[in-house]
């Protein structure tokens, strides 16, 4: 990096590693110059094993790589935040994130689409009887129409209705439109990419 990273006495800086589509914080690592210099050579994440006192190349050996995307630093230069994309779990127990502990009742507003959109990718690979997903799925006319006439609903209830009937119609939209981009192997995440272009 350009910058001077203001390590530790240990010679440590610690690394946010955060999912670069979907904003999601997969894990907290450890990086000391050598892991910093090898992750920016090699665009996949590098860390230093404080247990194992050694340098760690995270998906050497699971096949769960993290390709970087961004590497920042705050303030202070003495803490970075590395933006990602995972090809697997972050976690060593299989665990999407390190993070998976906890007040886990209720999900953060930032959570929900991504969940979402992994609950699309499974019904899209199992296709299971009864589930409303693989049958939009299987039809994928119908789902360009449910996508239209929530539309609808949701502009007459901005019309006519009330906030929270607004709010649940948006979630209909939504919904439908993430069936429609994943029938497609898009995600939401691609139509973010488009407005940013846009704002530039």
């Amino acid at each position: 990096m350009s910058i001077d990273v203001k390590f530790d006495e240990r010679g440590l800086v610690p690394c946010i590693v955060q999912d670069w589509d979907s904003g999601e914080v997969l894990t907290l690592a450890y990086m000391n110059a050598e892991s910093m210099a090898l992750t920016e050579q090699t665009r996949e994440m590098h860390f230093w094993s404080r247990s194992r006192q050694e340098l760690w190349h995270k998906g050497a050996t699971s096949g769960d790589t993290q390709k970087l995307k961004a590497l920042r630093y705050d303030c202070d230069a003495d803490a970075l935040l590395a933006l990602v994309e995972p090809a697997g779990p972050a976690c060593h127990t299989g665990e999407r994130t390190c993070f998976y502990r906890g007040e886990m009742d209720e999900q953060a507003p930032h959570e929900v689409l991504p969940s979402l959109a992994r609950t699309i990718s499974d019904r899209k690979s199992a296709m299971p009887d009864g589930s409303y997903t693989a049958a939009l799925l299987a039809k994928p006319s119908w789902i360009a129409e449910k996508v239209q006439e929530e539309a609808e609903e949701v502009t007459r209830a901005a019309r006519e209705e009330s906030d929270e009937r607004v709010a649940n119609e948006a979630a209909d939209v939504l919904y439908h439109l993430s069936v429609l981009l994943a029938s497609r192997d898009l995600s939401l995440a691609d139509a973010e990419r488009v407005l940013d272009e846009r704002r530039r």
